[in-house]
């Protein structure tokens, strides 16, 4: 019966790139199906593998770990550096289509480092192995390769490289897994910081969802995320690994944020039709971290969605403008300096970027800076003035008067 592998990836091209890999690198290849059994073999069975499978218990087959690390790969969305029974190294890579696991690209055995007899002792007293099996063994270690671990990161590329564009879909899948599990962890972390801070459940803070909106209102995607998983840890940490509370909580952060995009000058009618599908798709979800990657799709989406309403020959210039402005809001930055950072006259920058942002360069200067000032004045004990004078104001009572313009209360208030 013809693998399942075959009917997506003819087997002449896999026979031929595992040829081409085995050629240029010297390493033993094989392409396994989705039971561990070998299709395509090139650079052969090394002796030492032949002679330690005899003492291998067939509930621990080569076959089962082969498995058991391409599924992991697959966790993961790249390639799975592992150590076999006999403590040889692997590099495992999944082949999958539409989320279904077909099979792996698998290199090895190799060693990260010279040989020596602890290796034989240790799997020798692990398997039972008489003492002329294992003299035998040793002696079969030579022929194996030895790579440095470096050298061993670089292949787990290329192979990540090489075989992720065989199966259409195949690399997007693979790279959604593994954001999931970058975002899984950076919310874990978020999450032990709680534990550690107080073992009780903090009030919910508004203050970071405020803060969330703000980044997506200015188009910082990097710093929105991060603030997003903070949030996500806070609702889990709080109220346990419950998908409706987190569900509910992403329901009402879509409102805002698409409430937020059009404040900010994006389309009206295109942010509501966005938001309306958002909503649906957050209805359907039913897992916690396809939920949690969803909510940074919606994030990044309402980022970038702040820029669209830009006259697209503009949209670079505003956008290397802004990133000006964010790093040298602290300095005593003018309209004269922005303007030529983006190598435009004053007066003609200053018409396109009210134009751009609905904002006149100093209401957004001011803007930014106070954003950072609020920041300051939650997180840190800094004096009022010293607050002013981080964020750009050279000025405690002019500082005062453009924040209470912003936010309705004094900065001695807020705080």
């Amino acid at each position: 019966m013809k693998p399942v592998l075959y009917s997506i990836v003819p087997e002449y091209i896999l026979k031929s790139m595992a040829q081409t890999f085995n050629a240029c690198l010297r390493l033993p290849i094989q392409i396994i199906n989705e039971s561990g059994e070998v299709l395509i073999s090139e650079g052969g069975s090394p002796n030492f593998c032949k002679l330690f499978q005899r003492h291998l218990p067939s509930s621990e087959s080569c076959e089962k770990m082969h498995i058991s690390a391409s599924k992991k790969a697959v966790l993961i969305g790249e390639s799975y550096i592992f150590a076999c029974h006999a403590d040889l190294n692997h590099i495992v890579f999944p082949l999958i289509s539409k989320q279904s696991f077909l099979g792996s690209v698998l290199v090895g055995p190799f060693l990260m480092d010279t040989p020596d007899s602890t290796l034989i002792s240790d799997i020798a007293r692990k398997y039972a192995i008489t003492t002329d099996d294992a003299l035998e063994l040793y002696d079969e270690l030579t022929g194996l390769p030895v790579l440095s671990p470096s050298l061993v990161n670089h292949i787990s590329h290329l192979l990540f490289y090489l075989f992720s564009g065989l199966i259409a879909d195949s690399k997007k899948e693979l790279q959604k897994n593994n954001e999931k599990l970058l975002q899984q962890s950076r919310i874990s972390e978020s999450i032990q910081r709680y534990k550690a801070e107080n073992p009780y459940p903090h009030p919910y803070p508004y203050e970071k969802e405020k803060e969330l909106i703000n980044k997506v209102k200015f188009g910082s995607v990097r710093e929105a995320n991060a603030i997003l998983n903070d949030l996500l840890g806070y609702v889990l940490f709080s109220q346990g690994n419950s998908l409706d509370s987190v569900k509910s909580r992403a329901l009402e952060l879509c409102a805002l944020l698409s409430r937020a995009a059009i404040e900010g000058g994006a389309p009206t009618d295109s942010i509501l039709k966005l938001n309306n599908l958002f909503l649906k798709n957050l209805q359907q979800i039913t897992t916690m971290d396809t939920l949690c990657l969803k909510l940074q799709e919606i994030v990044e989406t309402f980022s970038e969605s702040m820029f669209n309403y830009i006259p697209s020959k503009n949209n670079e210039i505003i956008k290397k403008a802004i990133s000006y402005i964010y790093e040298h809001f602290n300095t005593p930055l003018t309209l004269e300096e922005t303007a030529a950072s983006v190598h435009l006259h004053p007066s003609y920058f200053s018409s396109l970027f009210k134009q751009s942002t609905g904002s006149s360069f100093k209401e957004y200067l001011n803007m930014v800076r106070i954003e950072e000032s609020k920041r300051l004045l939650s997180n840190t004990d800094f004096s009022i003035i010293d607050v002013a004078v981080a964020v750009g104001f050279d000025d405690q009572s002019y500082f005062s008067k453009v924040f209470k313009k912003y936010t309705g209360l004094t900065p001695k208030q807020y705080r």
